[in-house]
């Protein structure tokens, strides 16, 4: 038996649960910090760079849960590890407005229980899902869970958006503890059972883990795929750090009314997703490769009209620009997506979770350098220019040309092929 798509649709809730509670560490607690405590965006940018360097562990954990047999373990535990550490986070932002010193060092225990927590239940669920799912549902069982997961990260974020205005200390952990409580209340209720539904996986060979890594490694196909999602997370992540700052400063959005932003971000990657995952997967509407380069390109424009709009100041549509953003961001991921949850069941046998690992801890790396380059180029452009608007109008050109390179790159990477996308071996 594989999965069927209910339990396609449990373990999207549990994907909904990862994207609702990293949100809040990666959004609404980064705002807080370089605006209402006024602390430079180095920082949050050193945690979240910090919290994604740490999921360099995902190929062990993929390997894990290959070996082991048990994936719900790892995807619960992972989950209850993740949320415990933006409740942590959260808790620090008021220590950090007595004491930088005690503030700082439970950021850095909180940030990276969420990578740790990220990288064990994340990578174990893509693993689960790459395994069970018979080859004909993968590419829509791909499309489903990511959308939930988009889906959890604009309800989140718009939520409590909407919920944090008059800010206190006190009603960001109430906030925050709701959240991450439920997501585990929710995780443990999907996952329950969904595991024993499934054939028992053919027991793999316990080669140890480095010996396997090299093998997937070894692979043409996995080790280009490697590296180009690598160079597009990098263009992808640039922004996550800087935009509610940029709303803040530039156009005098108010915590809520910025976090609202990021939700509504969210939501144009939400159906970005959808449209392409209706068109590519159910019409059979162009290739993935053409859906990746498209996407890449209008990331690009949509990242030169925020930085026109910032001369404009308050007032300026913001919003419907960071909406354009987040459509042709989803447009891009979602194919992307497809393409890696066809290759992970390729190759060498029982490595599903390897591979998943592999792009993961690529992915993760690319966020995390995207990030702290983002957040440090605008704390140093805005001491040589003295101005907000042209600081951050840099860095998302900046960040447009690495969209720019990423979508020459897809076009080197991956020949067209209608409804699917192959990777070409040898270039």
């Amino acid at each position: 038996m594989t999965l069927s798509w209910l339990s396609i649709i449990r373990l999207g809730l549990v994907q909904m649960c990862l994207g609702a509670v990293v949100v809040l560490t990666t959004s609404t607690l980064n705002r807080l910090m370089v605006v209402e405590l006024a602390l430079p965006a180095l920082l949050p940018g050193f945690l979240v760079a910090l919290h994604y360097g740490i999921q360099i562990t995902r190929p062990n954990w993929g390997y894990r849960s290959d070996t082991s047999g048990k994936r719900t373990r790892w995807i619960i535990g992972g989950m209850a590890i993740l949320s415990s550490g933006a409740f942590i986070a959260a808790l620090s932002i008021p220590v950090l407005e007595s004491s930088f010193a005690a503030g700082l060092t439970l950021s850095i225990l909180a940030y990276a229980m969420i990578g740790l927590g990220a990288g064990a239940s994340g990578t174990s669920l893509l693993a689960l899902l790459a395994t069970a799912t018979a080859p004909r549902r993968r590419a829509a069982a791909a499309t489903i869970t990511w959308l939930m997961m988009i889906f959890g990260i604009a309800v989140t974020a718009s939520v409590v958006g909407a919920n944090l205005d008059p800010y206190s200390h006190a009603l960001l952990m109430r906030i925050v503890g709701i959240v991450t409580l439920g997501a585990v209340i929710l995780t443990t209720l999907a996952i329950w059972q969904v595991e024993r539904g499934v054939d028992a996986q053919p027991e793999p060979d316990r080669m140890p883990f480095m010996v396997g890594l090299r093998e997937v490694w070894a692979e043409p196909k996995a080790r280009m795929f490697t590296l180009f999602v690598f160079l597009s997370m990098t263009a992808y992540f640039m922004q996550e750090l800087i935009l509610e700052p940029y709303a803040g400063l530039v156009f005098a959005f108010t915590p809520g009314q910025s976090t609202s932003l990021s939700g509504a971000q969210n939501g144009g990657v939400f159906v970005g997703m959808l449209i392409v995952g209706i068109a590519a997967t159910g019409l059979r509407l162009g290739s993935l490769r053409a859906w990746v380069v498209a996407g890449c390109l209008g990331s690009a424009a949509s990242l030169g009209v925020l930085t026109l709009l910032g001369p404009l100041g308050p007032g300026a549509p913001l919003m419907p620009a960071v909406v354009a953003l987040g459509f042709f961001n989803g447009m891009f991921a979602v194919a992307a997506i497809g393409s890696m949850m066809a290759l992970a069941g390729e190759g060498r046998g029982a490595r599903e979770g390897t591979r998943m690992g592999l792009w993961g801890a690529a992915q993760a790396i690319a966020a995390g350098f995207g990030g702290l380059l983002g957040a440090a180029a605008v704390d140093v452009l805005r001491a040589l220019l003295g101005q907000d608007a042209p600081a951050f109008g840099a860095v998302f050109l900046a960040e447009a040309a690495l969209f720019l390179a990423a979508a020459f790159m897809a076009t080197r990477i991956m020949e067209s092929r209608r409804g699917g996308a192959q990777l070409v071996p040898g270039e």
